[in-house]
């Protein structure tokens, strides 16, 4: 035994004990003593020391024994933290061998007065805890962690009944016990989407665990429309520590919790209390997620520091007191604006912690002191020191503070989307619809495998009645039903999200709409049936948009140097510290959804399948139409405009300068240049025919060719499926009468991007052509489909964007609002001011939509008077290069970033600073020659030239040495790029340091505009630029960058106060100014309007005070960073939208 030091820790800080480790000293050695020899050790120590000083009283030493199998007992934080314990004066620390735990009775393991003991499995044994309780009921030493409550923590049943008595929220849950010898006699029924459990219903996403806590084969099963299959979890085994299987069935064996899935947006909070009144929170990628487990440079996994809520510390007591485990470890699953329990799991340190280790060593030795020192009449008080001091930065001095990222984007690169229309009359149609409830609305959505089934099924039935009896009475068109059994069975399966049947109810049956119809329309009621298909992401999209995630990066403190992997820096810790508020939106189309998971996939460094991460990072349920927009529903307005468009392009004579006001009343360069390539619309349309025509005939000729008959086209398409794509635009865009059918003009370009673009290997001729003139045609169409002249462009923009405004103010008015909660005690200033260091809190929502959404919202922005271009020289130019911007393609980004000005007074209309960002998405095949060049990201401006660096921009982060952005060359490493570019280019592009002499008009990039290969496609150098590869993405550019948040929150507030009066205003001012126009098309049919958003579905009112951090228990908790900022006070109905925020 060494000898004491001084007081409290030691004088000379050594250890006063000796390790009593099995292999460094054995019992025969002496190392491992007995109470006799420890006592006998002690008197000796003593004696000697009565030689030097005669005075010093006789204390005795505590012995505190380890009592736990030797990998445990050796592990690193174990070593830490009892080399720190050893240093009080008067604990010793003895630790038990494990073959004596194992093979000596309890009567011969070494005495301690205090016992740290814990279940574990060793590497061949387990612990043998019966022992354990059999020592501790001999010996009755202080129990550091209750015995006997290790028995329930090894079972999650008993876990859960004690966490659900202690009123912690759990996620809601069923047991399944199943008996062994009869494991089919169980109360448990699984359909397609969903489980039943004891009466109780879990539909997918549910979670699945085995009873026994020691089995970490935890699986998630995923919902068809999600693609199916399951996520299997289980221990962790070298990088990894899940697997996504295609198995979508639950296990038939042995006894299992099923629990709803929590949406955590792929991140788990770690939990270790040390005592009741002591917890480290740490995160760590979900291993849901996508099952790689992230490791540093020395291989350990990475976590990152989380700062707990109060009503986090409070459930941390509760577990550590109801468990009776002074060292326990729990999870913590943060969704939804609550903190939910998960798991317990018992004694528990955490590894690679310096702070813990001093924090833990601390609270055991005062505990163990203020219990054993009075009846050992040792002298001991207990420390006033504070036991907890979090890291917490100050945001730094002079650069503005990154508060709030929103983001509208379109989604990536799809296949052609694709309709087919019948009327049908058969009584196994209408069975169908009733089936399905069609009646309640008049309307039926079919999108679920069984549902498509059961249509296939009458398909094929009806199919083959035809084929017996060629009079039968079947009214179905035999060529319509084989289109539908074909496009039905395409590749051998469902997956939920490529194909939709839509029902609508017809009481007088429909009427005669166009020249396809041959006989007249017949009596009683029918059914509208509706097939769409294709539209999917390709894996082009899906690259497309993960590169942009990845790009998204470059925005977030810190991620300058951190584009493709450092994960300990920038955005990725800002996410796994909940400093950074993420949530993704989508719409609920498969294609907006898969690129939302692609994006989420980027931006956060993930690997593996898109449907794990689109579960759990992916909100797209009840959204109440904010990111939806039904094409069938078309408002009153939009109905007329179409009618007006589809006159002006029937005229079969050149444009006229009335035709050019009627078309083009905004002037807009883009519209009127495509009005001059067309020219005369009737003769363009007639050539665009003769084109398709054409085409059609080279793939027929190529199918007789029996070399490429069974070519396999891009995306596993055929020929046979080409042909059917081209054959039924060829039918449908010229009627019998010669007249063309203008709607279809969207759908040609739409194909004829798509194959110049995947399919230019077969050399088909006059492709070109058919992409110039189609796309002339399309940037005429599809942009006027939102309105002509302004008026009509805010209103329709007003009808589908007005549920998405009010989110996006919401976001704005919330950021500002909850500076409360997100600012840190002044105290704790005093330490690190980087971006390494945990207090920046960064809100990033992102919200994936279609065209019409990103339309509409561009519209709001340029023509609902944010800004007086005539005043605003910046807003000019802006609004001078939208109206150059001819196509919002694939992957259009509208950005607002929201920053804060620390140095400004709070109440000053100077300190939240907002700045409006704009991409056109990706560049289209012709694309180079005719781009209008935008001023750059955060062009520098005049009223910042003489400071050199622009007040709002990431250049001010040069000035905190921390944050200084690295060289362009360790930022990018796919290809390199000037640092100031004058033209666009397809190199990577980002956002670059100046020089302080830079030129006034000097343009930053942020966003690559990048070329990756595509996943299904060999480079053939047949084609032009891009054909084979990805295409890349316009980088963003500034439209303006010195707004106030007050100007954009009242624009806001404008915009959407009372748009049901200025609805009817606009209305009024058309029916005076159009009174004569709509006549002929489009007056068949009369849709309802788009479902106005009641006040009651979405109360949006800011809070109308401060948020404050509510004082939590007293507490010496370890923490570092910001709570999460779900953690808001959930009673305050001010701060409530209809979902989730």
């Amino acid at each position: 035994m060494s000898e004491p030091g001084g007081e409290g820790w030691g004088q000379s800080g050594n250890p006063t004990s000796v390790f009593a480790y099995e292999g460094h000293q054995g019992p025969e050695e002496g190392g491992m003593k007995n109470e006799g020899e420890m006592r006998k050790g002690e008197e000796e120590g003593q004696g000697k020391e009565e030689d030097e000083d005669y005075d010093s009283p006789p204390e005795r030493q505590i012995v505190v024994g380890i009592c736990s199998m030797m990998k445990k007992s050796k592990s690193k934080p174990m070593t830490q933290i009892m080399e720190r314990l050893c240093k009080f004066e008067y604990i010793t620390v003895v630790i038990f061998p494990e073959e004596v735990i194992l093979n000596e009775p309890v009567d011969k393991w070494p005495l301690c007065d205090c016992l740290v003991s814990f279940h574990s499995k060793g590497t061949n044994e387990r612990f043998p805890l019966d022992k354990a309780v059999e020592y501790a009921n001999l010996r009755n030493p202080l129990l550091i962690n209750d015995l006997n409550m290790q028995y329930y923590i090894q079972d999650r049943r008993e876990v859960y009944r004690i966490l659900q008595e202690e009123g912690i929220d759990l996620p809601r849950y069923a047991v399944l016990t199943r008996d062994p010898d009869r494991p089919e006699e169980c109360n448990l029924v699984e359909g397609e989407d969903h489980v039943e459990v004891n009466g109780e219903v879990f539909p997918k996403p549910f979670v699945e665990k085995p009873v026994c806590a020691e089995d970490h084969n935890v699986y998630i099963y995923y919902p068809t429309s999600a693609g199916g299959g399951s996520q299997r979890l289980f221990r962790k085994i070298g990088s990894r520590s899940s697997v996504y299987s295609p198995e979508s069935c639950v296990r038939k064996t042995g006894s299992y919790i099923y629990e709803e899935f929590m949406p955590t947006d792929g991140t788990d909070v770690k939990v270790y209390t040390v005592g009741p009144d002591y917890a480290h929170a740490e995160a760590r990628k979900s291993p849901a997620l996508d099952g790689k487990v992230e490791r540093d440079s020395e291989g350990k996994e990475i976590r990152y520091p989380v700062m707990l809520t109060a009503m986090e510390k409070l459930v941390a007591r509760k577990v550590c007191l109801a468990f009776k485990q002074t060292v326990c470890g729990f999870d913590l699953l943060r969704a939804n604006g609550h903190s939910f329990v998960c798991d317990v799991n018992g004694f528990s340190f955490v590894k690679n912690s310096m702070k813990y280790y001093d924090d833990c060593a601390k609270v055991l030795g005062n505990m163990v002191m203020r219990e054993l020192a009075p009846q050992f009449h040792i002298p001991w008080s207990i420390p006033m020191e504070a036991e907890d001091i979090p890291i917490v930065p100050t945001t730094s001095g002079t650069m503005m503070e990154l508060r709030c990222v929103i983001a509208i984007i379109r989604h990536g690169d799809r296949t052609p989307k694709q309709k087919m229309k019948m009327e049908v009359r058969h009584p196994l149609f209408f069975e169908l619809f009733d089936k399905y409830g069609g009646y309640k609305s008049g309307k039926l959505k079919l999108k679920k495998p069984k549902q498509l089934q059961e249509v296939l099924d009458i398909a094929r039935l009806l199919l083959a009645e035809l084929g017996q009896h060629t009079d039968c009475e079947i009214e179905e068109k035999k060529g319509k039903l084989e289109q539908l059994k074909t496009v039905l069975e395409m590749y051998g399966h469902f997956s939920g999200i490529n194909r939709k049947v839509q029902l609508t109810y017809l009481p007088n049956g429909q009427p005669k709409a166009s020249s396809e119809e041959e006989e007249g329309p017949k009596e009683g009621p029918s059914l509208l049936l509706v097939l769409k298909w294709g539209g999917e992401l390709t894996p082009a999209g899906r690259v497309q948009a993960e590169e942009l995630g990845r790009a998204f990066r470059c925005m977030y403190p810190g991620g300058q140097g951190d584009y493709a992997g450092f994960p300990g820096c920038g955005l990725l810790r800002l996410h796994s510290t909940y400093r950074h508020d993420l949530k993704i939106y989508a719409s609920d189309e498969g294609r907006v959804q898969m690129t939302a998971a692609a994006f989420a996939k980027g931006l956060l460094a993930l690997e593996g399948e898109l449907t794990p991460i689109l579960v759990q990072m992916v909100k797209s349920a009840n959204m109440n139409g904010m990111l939806d927009s039904d094409s069938e529903s078309l408002t009153d307005c939009q109905q007329r405009v179409k009618a007006r468009l589809h006159e002006i392009m029937q005229k079969d004579q050149d444009f006229t300068e009335a035709d050019y006001q009627k078309l083009a009343p905004t002037g807009s360069p883009s519209l009127v240049n495509s009005m001059k390539i067309i020219g005369n619309p009737v003769r363009t349309c007639d050539q665009v025919y003769t084109l398709i025509q054409r085409l059609t005939s080279q793939i027929r000729k190529r199918l007789e060719d029996p070399k490429s008959a069974d070519l396999q086209l891009y995306h596993s398409e055929t020929l046979e499926l080409m042909l059917q794509r081209w054959s039924k635009l060829e039918r449908d865009f010229r009627n019998k009468s010669g007249r063309y059918d203008i709607s279809k003009i969207p759908d040609i370009y739409d194909c004829v991007k798509y194959d110049t673009q995947h399919n230019a290997t077969l050399g088909l001729e006059d492709t070109l052509e058919l992409f110039r003139l189609s796309r002339a045609l399309a940037d005429i169409v599809i942009p006027q489909e939102y309105g002509i002249n302004k008026p009509e462009k805010m209103d329709i923009a007003q009808a589908y964007c007005l549920p998405l405004m009010k989110k996006i103010q919401l976001d704005l008015q919330r950021t500002h609002e909850d500076e409360a909660v997100n600012k840190l005690h002044p105290l704790w200033f005093r330490y690190s001011r980087g971006v390494m260091s945990p207090g920046r809190h960064v809100r990033t929502r992102l919200y994936f939509t279609s065209e019409s959404h990103v339309h509409s919202l561009l519209s709001i922005f340029r023509y609902g008077g944010l800004l007086d271009e005539v005043k605003d020289q910046q807003w000019k130019q802006a609004m001078d290069y939208l109206s150059a911007v001819s196509e919002l393609n694939y992957m259009t980004q509208i950005v607002i970033m929201l920053y804060e000005d620390n140095n400004k007074d709070p109440g000053s209309e100077e300190r939240f600073h907002v700045e409006l960002h704009f991409s056109p998405g990706v560049k289209s095949c012709e694309d180079e020659e005719n781009v209008p060049l935008g001023f750059g990201f955060r062009p520098a401006s005049a009223e910042n030239q003489e400071k050199q660096t622009n007040q709002g921009s990431l250049e001010d982060l040069s000035q905190d040495e921390p944050d200084r952005a690295l060289p362009l060359s360790e930022l990018i490493s796919i290809r390199r790029s000037p640092m100031i570019r004058n033209r666009k280019t397809g190199s990577m592009e980002v956002l670059s340091e100046t020089s302080p002499g830079s030129s006034k008009g000097a343009s930053y990039r942020l966003f690559p505009s990048c070329s990756r290969q595509s996943p299904e496609i060999k480079p053939t150098g047949l084609g032009f630029e891009g054909c084979s590869m990805v295409p890349s993405i316009y980088p963003l550019e500034t439209l303006h960058n010195s707004l106030s948040l007050k100007q954009v929150d009242e624009f806001l507030n404008a915009v959407c106060e009372d748009s049901s009066d200025a609805h009817a205003k606009t209305m009024k001012a058309l029916s005076v100014l159009f009174d004569t126009s709509s006549q002929g098309y489009g007056q068949a049919h009369t849709y309802p309007p788009p479902k106005a958003l009641s006040s009651s579905e979405t109360p949006v009112r800011p809070p109308t005070h401060p948020l404050c951090l509510s004082s939590g228990p007293p507490s010496t908790v370890s923490s570092a960073g910001p709570s999460s900022p779900t953690s808001v006070n959930p009673s305050n109905p001010a701060i409530h939208f209809s979902f989730s925020e």
